[in-house]
């Protein structure tokens, strides 16, 4: 039988473990359940199994029977703080949501284990397997590359690789590209401090509310005249705070902005730029800003050859049909750029709409209402396995 056809037959076990690691979603680095259940899925397993000191990671070794490198896969297994609203069985009960699908990178890292501990004396070299909290802006990858998780099979992995489902994506295609495939992340908080005073009566204030709108106006024009088109900068405020009433000038204004960048130069840049323009528009009417920016993760770039790789195991093992270069980088963000800086490697999605529905009518990943179909967990956990195996193989 095919990895894929043993994948079939794995089929219920992984639905009632996406189930239930649906139902009880655990956000950032402590996901103590998840952890438990991780560790449940892969009981009785040939695997040298260890887990995280700063963070509920679990990571597990599989020894190929045969002398050979180390590759890593990746699965990430937080939720987020969103309310789930989608109409499930299986719906959270806590009050979080794996509105990511996490729950199903989880589920096929743990199948992927499966399948190739069945075939432990076949396998020429070691996997990894990296169970990760902490992707939804706690950087769980940094934390575990800090604790040694390249190191666990006694050499450094040749390459890695990590799946993502997307709720408003065709069913069961595969997508990657070489090079840029998700953006770099950063956050721009800024505070804008004036003096308080009557709203009849501005001259005797100064105000800051229109100052911060000017700074998010020229935020915007800022992007389009100093940063290539080919190269560009995204920033969107999602926060505007200021005042208490509506004759009242406030002292203090603020906002929140998000940053996508889709190359280190551009990332670097933009730092640099917002933080001058927005304080030199609070110089110019005599106002203070305080300003902070965070650089988030970095652009997450997919190794060519290894990319080119995963297209041919997608298309030999499901079909040409299944797998579509992405023509441009997502602008989500995401940490498995951190272990990509140091290991080759290359990331792709998997479409997990619905059979038979218009992807482009769904709710997006991160939405209350969004939704994975169970039957793309086979798919996932076959792919893992694939990738393991030829590569090692290779």
């Amino acid at each position: 039988m095919s990895l894929h056809d043993d994948a079939l037959a794995l089929a219920p076990d992984l639905v009632r473990l996406r189930h239930d690691l649906h139902r009880f979603p655990e956000l950032g680095f402590q996901l103590p359940r998840t952890q438990e259940r991780v560790l449940q899925a892969l009981d009785g397993l040939p695997l040298e199994v260890s887990q995280g000191s700063a963070l509920s990671s679990v990571t597990a070794v599989l020894r190929g029977g045969r002398p050979g490198p180390a590759v890593l896969l990746r699965g990430d297994m937080d939720g987020l703080p969103v309310a789930e609203k989608a109409p499930l069985p299986f719906a959270a009960e806590n009050g979080a949501m794996h509105a990511c699908g996490h729950d199903l990178h989880t589920t096929m890292l743990a199948g992927a284990a499966h399948l190739l501990a069945a075939r432990r004396e076949q396998l020429h070299g070691d996997v990894i397997f990296m169970f990760q909290p902490g992707e939804e802006g706690f950087d769980g990858a940094g934390a575990m590359l800090a604790e040694g998780v390249l190191d666990t099979a006694g050499q450094h992995p040749v390459a890695a690789y990590a799946l993502h489902v997307a709720s408003a994506m065709p069913h069961g295609e595969f997508t990657s590209r070489r090079g840029p495939i998700t953006a770099a992340s950063g956050s721009l908080n800024v505070t804008v401090h004036g003096t308080g005073g009557h709203g009849s009566m501005p001259h005797r204030a100064k105000d800051p509310i229109p100052v911060a709108c000017e700074m998010v106006t020229a935020l915007q024009t800022m992007v389009t005249r100093q940063f290539d088109v080919f190269d560009p900068a995204v920033v969107t405020v999602g926060l505007l705070q200021a005042g208490t009433q509506r004759n009242v000038i406030p002292e203090t204004a603020r906002f929140e902005a998000t940053v996508r960048t889709f190359s280190a130069q551009a990332q670097s840049r933009v730092a640099d730029t917002t933080v001058e323009l927005v304080r030199a528009i609070a110089a110019a009417h005599g106002l203070r800003a305080e300003v902070e920016y965070i650089a988030g993760y970095p652009v997450t770039v997919t190794d060519a050859a290894e990319t080119d790789f995963l297209a041919d195991t997608v298309r030999e093992v499901f079909g040409e049909e299944r797998f579509r270069t992405l023509p441009n980088p997502a602008t989500v963000s995401e940490d498995f750029s951190r272990v990509l800086d140091a290991v080759p490697g290359s990331f792709a999605w998997l479409g997990a709409a619905p059979k038979g529905s218009n992807a482009e009518d769904l709710p997006p990943n991160h939405s209350p209402y969004a939704q994975f179909d169970d039957a793309v967990l086979p798919d996932g956990a076959t792919l893992y396995a694939e990738l393991a195996t030829r590569r090692l193989a290779a």
